[in-house]
């Protein structure tokens, strides 16, 4: 802003210069500085319950696995992951809607979160947003859970050409939906693929730069045990999960719906969290981050036998 009607000398603006100078920069770059911070914000450090806290809480989150230590992570290496199950919704519903057509027909969804340790349905129709706390490269791999512990066939299922146009650069506040709304269906709809399919796991990595040799398909493309192993070994680890308390069946919101539409919109500090935040002690923030989301099917219930 340029003052009006006064005049001052040149030595007096030198030295307002000098005092103010750094103050002036910092406020001409808030976009930068007021990076959307996930981690600090989540939870009172309870490390050390004598000394104060570093900043007051800002969102309600609980440390739903305590034998992984929440010290030593830095701030630019968690993850926010957030489940939401779709139902049909209903004229009282509060929350943004999904709309799918079939033939003829249209079908209102409402997606509602789903916690982290939640059980999912075969049938169930789901989408995944993730939201990485630092700028980077996203990637995710699905791959079936067996009751016998072992693991069905990885696929890539992000980035695709049909999601983005194929970008899957992130940066904090940023959220990548998945599938994306304009898919075809926007959702992913559960299915076992044998009797002893009990889960998937999620596997979501975000490194600071693209992937050698990694082509980027229309479609999920089949990942080699190989490649996923060797991404597993030098980039996993003992991850930890904070749950947002009181987030499940939480509706999706309108600040969400357009910050997943548009790639070039970041939720800001004071907008809506992401229901799970997944860390790891002692990530470094100059590496590549893999952490693991672990979806559970039900039990079926085995039918019961009747007396004769």
């Amino acid at each position: 802003m340029k003052p009006h009607g006064h005049r001052i000398s040149r030595h007096v603006a030198w030295m307002i210069l000098c005092a103010v100078g750094p103050l002036a920069a910092a406020a001409q770059q808030p976009q930068e500085d007021a990076t959307r911070q996930l981690w600090d914000t989540a939870f009172i450090n309870q490390g050390n319950k004598g000394a104060k806290a570093r900043k007051p809480a800002k969102r309600n989150y609980r440390v739903v696995t305590p034998q992984v230590p929440i010290t030593g992570v830095a701030a630019d290496t968690v993850i926010g992951v957030t489940l939401w199950r779709l139902r049909p919704s209903r004229p009282a519903d509060r929350g943004e809607r999904i709309i799918t057509h079939d033939g003829p027909d249209s079908v209102e969804w409402l997606p509602e979160r789903v916690s982290s340790g939640g059980r999912l349905s075969e049938g169930d129709r789901i989408r995944v947003s993730i939201e990485a706390a630092r700028t980077g490269y996203l990637y995710v791999v699905n791959q079936e859970q067996y009751a016998d512990g072992s693991k069905g066939e990885p696929y890539l299922i992000f980035p695709t050409t049909r999601t983005r146009g194929g970008d899957n650069s992130v940066k904090a506040g940023r959220v990548v939906e998945i599938p994306s709304q304009d898919d075809g269906p926007p959702y992913f709809t559960l299915k076992r693929s044998r009797v002893d399919h009990v889960g998937e796991d999620v596997i979501v990595l975000v490194t600071p730069t693209p992937i050698d040799g990694l082509a980027i398909t229309e479609k999920a493309q089949r990942l080699s045990d190989e490649t996923l192993a060797l991404w597993e070994k030098s980039w996993g680890a003992q991850t930890g999960r904070l749950e947002m308390a009181n987030g499940e069946g939480k509706p999706w919101t309108r600040l969400e719906k357009e910050a997943g539409a548009d790639s070039t919109r970041s939720l800001k500090e004071d907008e809506p969290a992401p229901q799970t935040i997944y860390y790891r002690p002692g990530a470094s923030s100059s590496v590549p981050v893999l952490v693991k989301v672990e979806l559970q099917y039900a039990k079926t219930r085995s039918p019961v036998k009747r007396r004769r």
